[in-house]
């Protein structure tokens, strides 16, 4: 009986679905508009200028990639020294940074995507960053801004309790929380779409380590949380946009 669950489920660890599909059919093909390649954020949302991701990268980076891989390891446990708005900026840069615009429909990112369609939206749960209050935040890369959702200073144990009590998350400097709108790369691949979403969230957290790595600050990449209440926290529906991935950050 075990045995079968599993067969079932790990059809999804296969490519088998792509065999199945008309990709003349595909969203893509039949000529639709494609998804917004940045969700909009309320008018009303205060904006914070960003310094320039991928300058303040190569600024802050200290260590060249073949170390950070070398001494990558997952960190849950921070100092309470906070994290700089530039040091934030680099590290928002590395996970879904915007290299190229090569049309309405298509930007190349700092990491692959599938097509690159890129499903990812970026939300941050601040506690401890130089001048920005505690707070919900949403990345807009395409703008080298934040937008400020949301202020609580209590913002940090709210996201410990939605991920299971994980109290490492509440100490953090700073949480990325990374929600998936499927839509964007259904448009290209219909029912191959949810395999690659699946791997390209792991291109992010990689990223993310790295990046880590370079500005001498720890990280823990997470994937047990309630569903459920992260989406509560970052108020997204749970169905056209759901949390898929988080990743606690701090000084180390």
């Amino acid at each position: 009986m075990s045995e079968k669950r599993f067969e079932a489920n790990r059809f999804f660890l296969k490519d088998s679905i792509r065999q199945q599909i008309d990709f003349l059919q595909t969203a893509q093909s039949r000529g639709l508009s494609a998804p917004l390649l940045q969700k909009p954020c309320p008018a009303a949302a205060p904006r914070v200028d960003l310094p320039a991701g991928k300058n303040a990268l190569m600024k802050v980076g200290k260590l060249p990639v073949g170390e950070a891989i070398v001494f990558r390891e997952s960190v849950r446990e921070y100092k309470t020294d906070p994290l700089t708005l530039e040091e934030l900026s680099a590290l928002l840069w590395a996970t879904q940074g915007i290299r190229c615009v090569i049309s309405p429909e298509t930007a190349l990112r700092s990491v692959p995507s599938a097509g690159a369609r890129h499903s990812f939206e970026t939300y941050l749960i601040i506690n401890r960053i130089k001048s920005l209050p505690s707070g919900l935040y949403q990345y807009l890369p395409f703008d080298e801004k934040l937008a400020q959702l949301k202020l609580d200073e209590q913002i940090g144990r709210k996201a410990a309790a939605a991920c299971f009590g994980q109290n490492f998350i509440a100490a953090s400097a700073v949480t990325f929380f990374w929600t998936a709108i499927p839509s964007r790369m259904e448009w290209r691949y219909d029912l191959a779409a949810h395999k690659v979403i699946a791997i390209d969230a792991g291109h992010v957290g990689q990223n993310l380590y790295l990046a880590c790595q370079s500005i001498d600050a720890g990280c823990c990449v997470v994937a047990a949380y309630n569903q459920e209440a992260c989406d509560e926290l970052l108020d997204v529906d749970g169905d056209e946009e759901f949390t898929i991935y988080l990743a606690a950050v701090g000084r180390c």
